[in-house]
């Protein structure tokens, strides 16, 4: 170990592993200064591994106190690393021959479980052969670039794609000393001028972004299939959160594990991609790596599903994830539902006879229908949207009182008819709770999960059913509160303005935006509501 130092009984030093290609990858190491060999953790991340992720876990010094050799390493063209960044595409690789390397170290017992959120959650995913962790704990991840890392539906995540692309591009500058594209992108990022310049920006600065690829679909697939279904058979800690935008993904690598033959644990809370807000998660983890590194006993059983419930405040233990039962809501417009937030009508089960109607909506590009909080946003999180309902280019659907509480489980799905004028439209809608008024006088209108869909092309124009997909959530909802639904045509800036023209949002100009227009024909559309049963456990 180079370059070591000592500090409260954890010794830290610096490793280089030199690579079949002839490059290198650097790596920081923490391990206890006396005794060992030890089990090993590993993280690899492209964000410089002296931030070790310390911005949600505890500083890889405190694991190592506990009595494991931790690396973590700068992955190809990244930090100190040799190589060119290209995302995602070397990791299976190049993490294969890491694995190899450090279960040989003198220092470590031959055992490896992997921890990481994002990026370093996905890296544990990939690994090119039979070599693989014992164990791993990815956060906040998912296995597929086209369906969890970048947008919703077929609407591609524009805030969040745009912010983490410059981040990555900025990374690329720094590396290479660039500093007036470095400061270019700060300063567009500063200004939040990057919303309307970045994709240009990034052609500029950075043109083998990946963001640059993706939204043209030119996919590339990292995932190796043998060694993937090796690892989901393999001990496995799932951690998501409500407002994180690659929730889903982790709901499917659960899945994925369950029918690998694993016995995945999934832990959800109230958090965002970077805030955990002292979930004790680092215990969790460490509890975990104990049990399937050191054969300590377990502290939670194989199918272990820990969700918390936003409305009560508590976790909720359930065996298996998603929950099966459903209620569904019919929907009731007039053509007054944008104009009148009291005109359309969500209804009941029993009231599906009342259901039906049409409404018309229209969207300005030069005033597009804002959005904010939820899983999209860069201050993701919960949100009042009384303000936003009262626009005229928003619908919305109110219940009556609900007479019992609620206990909102798994995903809500949305199916209507719908047509437009123009060869494209996006459907941006909210599932809310709203709340008597407080102090203030005012009501709350509190939103719970949003979904989002795109159409491009002829079909748009064409009046046929439409499906939308929300976010996850478990919340309960008490009696005497009134649920909503809300829709748009837009949700800036967390998903692009449709041009309306067949083009998508990164492929038209700002002045080659089109009016968009959009009929609704309420006849047997439905918002489907799955209902979780499950216990409550202790904080």
């Amino acid at each position: 170990m180079d370059g070591t130092s000592t500090l409260h009984g954890v010794i830290h030093g610096q490793r280089r592993l030199q690579l079949p290609d002839g490059v290198s990858l650097q790596s920081s190491c923490w391990r206890p200064r006396r005794g060992g060999p030890w089990p090993a953790l590993l993280m690899r991340q492209p964000y410089g591994r002296d931030l070790a992720s310390t911005l949600v876990y505890a500083h890889p010094s405190w694991y190592a106190a506990q009595g494991y050799l931790v690396v973590i390493q700068d992955v190809r063209g990244c930090g100190d690393s040799g190589g060119q960044f290209r995302l995602f595409t070397h990791e299976a690789h190049d993490g294969a021959h890491t694995i190899t390397w450090l279960r040989a170290q003198p220092d470590c017992n031959g055992r490896v479980g992997c921890y990481g959120f994002s990026y370093q959650g996905l890296t544990q995913l990939l690994w090119d052969g039979p070599e693989v962790p014992d164990c791993t704990a990815p956060a906040m991840a998912g296995p597929s670039l086209q369906h969890h890392w970048c947008r919703d539906g077929q609407a591609d995540w524009w805030i969040l794609g745009l912010a983490w692309a410059l981040q990555l591009a900025a990374g690329a500058c720094k590396r290479r000393g660039d500093g007036v594209a470095h400061r270019r992108i700060r300063k567009a990022l500063d200004s939040q001028n990057f919303l309307e310049e970045g994709w240009s920006l990034l052609q500029q600065v950075d043109p083998q972004n990946h963001l640059l690829r993706w939204w043209v679909a030119d996919w590339e697939s990292p995932v190796v299939d043998c060694s993937l279904k090796a690892v989901l058979q393999r001990p496995m800690l799932l951690i998501g959160g409500w407002y994180d935008p690659y929730l889903r993904g982790t709901m499917a690598l659960y899945d994925q594990s369950l029918m690998a033959g694993g016995a995945p644990q999934l832990v959800v809370g109230p958090w965002t991609h970077v805030n955990w807000h002292g979930g004790q998660l680092d215990q969790r983890q460490l509890a975990f790596f104990n049990h399937h590194l050191k054969d300590c006993p377990p502290e939670q059983p194989p199918h272990s599903v820990q969700l918390f419930d936003s409305g009560c405040g508590s976790w909720l233990s359930s065996p298996h994830w998603p929950i099966t039962l459903v209620e569904r809501f019919w929907l009731r417009g007039t053509g007054l539902s944008a104009v009148d937030t009291q005109a359309g009508v969500l209804l009941f089960e029993s009231e599906q006879a009342m259901a039906g109607g049409w409404d018309r909506l229209v969207l300005d590009p030069w005033r597009p229908t804002p959005a904010r909080g939820g899983h999209l946003d860069l201050g993701a999180g919960p949100t009042d949207r009384y303000d936003l309902d009262c626009r005229s280019d928003v619908l919305t659907f109110t219940t009556r009182p609900l007479d019992q509480p609620l206990t909102l489980g798994g995903t809500v799905q949305l199916r209507l008819k719908a047509a437009s004028e123009g060869k494209g439209f996006d459907l941006c809608c909210t599932l809310s709770q709203m709340l008597e008024p407080d102090g203030d006088g005012q009501v709350r209108v509190e939103q719970l999960s949003m979904g989002v869909e795109r159409w491009l092309g002829a079909g748009a124009q064409i009046l046929n059913w439409r499906q939308v997909q929300f976010q996850p959530l478990v919340q309960t909802v008490p009696a005497g509160v009134r649920l909503r639904l809300s829709i748009a045509l837009a949700g800036w800036p967390l998903i692009g303005i449709n041009p309306g023209d067949g083009r998508a949002p990164h492929g038209a100009a700002a002045h080659e935006r089109h009016g968009v227009v959009v009929s609704f024909c309420w006849d047997g559309a439905w918002l489907q509501l799955p209902l979780q049963q499950s216990k409550k456990v202790a904080a």
